[in-house]
């Protein structure tokens, strides 16, 4: 399989009309006549995951973040002054390492709406962003369980994404018809708030945002933009393989420990 095969089946896949109009999905960086020699999946493109990738003999690095959403001024090594995906780019290309990314695109389709959910034995019913429409693509995940303290369900999402939540709103309230939306909550609070849901659970959101919701009636539980996403990495693995490349040769890359609170005195 070459690698402009790989690009072409995974956005015959996750189509690029469902990508927002600003985003930046497909092959960003390298040869498209290459052939496959093993995918690495991955939320972002690094240097880190970019190394990580040659380590375990593949030429592919396949993300769930493109390298970058407006191209930088210049490809060049590391610097401080420069943004970061100069660098990822340069590299890349002296590794030969395609980059390839499905973003939004990925976001709208029906296993990124089943995933987040799933890990914690709900079942989406809709999206978000078309909750009468169960059968259409769109952003987020509206569910219904069993009625569940605030509290419990924060509990439940730490142990589920493997970190610490941020939650506004009573943990005792009682919450049965939750709303997942990965990455960046924005304004699908909103949505969430037409759709009936009384909690939703994103990666992030801003205070004002969370403070309104929470005033009108929604309890709100940010775990983190890249906890919240890092499952989308298993999604891409699995295209991968149904696609045609071996499954010996598709890895996920582990999420970095990157953000980090100080725990009774020690920074862990």
């Amino acid at each position: 399989m070459l690698v402009r095969d790989l690009e072409s089946s995974l956005l015959a896949r996750f189509p690029r009309r469902d990508a927002e109009a600003w985003d930046h999905v497909g092959l960003s960086v390298g040869d498209p006549d290459a052939k496959v020699r093993g995918v690495l999946c991955s939320l972002d493109a690094t240097l880190d995951s970019l190394h990580a990738a040659c380590s375990l003999g593949c030429n592919v690095l396949l993300t769930h973040h493109p390298v970058y959403i407006s191209a930088p001024d210049s490809f060049c090594p590391p610097s401080a002054e420069r943004p970061s995906s100069s660098a990822v780019v340069y590299e890349a290309v002296r590794l030969g390492v395609s980059v390839i990314s499905l973003h939004t695109n990925l976001d709208r389709s029906h296993e990124a709406r089943a995933s987040l959910p799933g890990l914690l034995g709900m079942e989406a019913r809709s999206s978000l962003e078309y909750p009468s429409d169960p059968d259409a693509t769109g952003l987020g995940s509206l569910c219904v369980c069993d009625p569940i303290t605030l509290g419990d369900l924060a509990a439940r999402l730490r142990d589920s994404f493997e970190t610490v939540p941020t939650v506004w709103g009573d943990p005792k309230m009682t919450v049965s018809r939750p709303a997942f939306l990965g990455g960046s909550l924005g304004d699908f609070g909103d949505l969430a708030v037409r759709a009936g849901a009384d909690v939703v659970v994103t990666g992030e959101v801003g205070y004002h945002r969370a403070q309104d919701l929470s005033l009108r009636g929604m309890g709100v539980v940010a775990l983190g933009h890249d906890r919240s996403e890092q499952p989308f990495c298993s999604i891409l693995a699995d295209a991968c393989v149904s696609i045609g490349v071996p499954a010996e040769h598709v890895y996920v890359n582990p999420l970095p420990t990157q953000w980090w609170v100080p725990t009774q005195g020690d920074f862990v």
